[in-house]
């Protein structure tokens, strides 16, 4: 319940205050993005298989989005950052897709 409030208070400061990021973080938000909706898969598979931690489902949040945003800043080091983003998103977007279809599975007993 703590959770629904506080995800529902977010929603509201969000529409309210209209925050803005700073140019130079704008590249890594759509690889946050990708790599938060990796974690929330996982996790809510995890729930449904009751195997669910809530430990190991802030260190996988926290890990997905500190190491997506790693690689891609490497990458922009390096030069090759658009290329390194869009393995990010495929190699998170497999593994959303691999989580949906496991819920999708538990779901419908298919």
């Amino acid at each position: 319940m703590i959770a629904i409030i506080g995800l529902l208070l977010g929603i509201v400061l969000g529409v309210l205050l209209e925050p803005t990021l700073p140019a130079s973080l704008q590249p890594y938000l759509p690889i946050a993005i990708v790599a938060a909706l990796d974690a929330l898969f996982g996790g809510a598979r995890a729930w449904l298989e009751a195997t669910f931690t809530d430990k190991v489902f802030v260190v996988s949040f926290v890990s997905n989005v500190l190491i997506a945003a790693l690689i891609v800043w490497v990458g922009d080091q390096i030069g090759v950052g658009s290329q390194l983003s869009t393995g990010v998103v495929v190699v998170l977007g497999i593994r959303i897709f691999t989580n949906a279809a496991a819920i999708r599975r538990h779901l419908f007993h298919a």
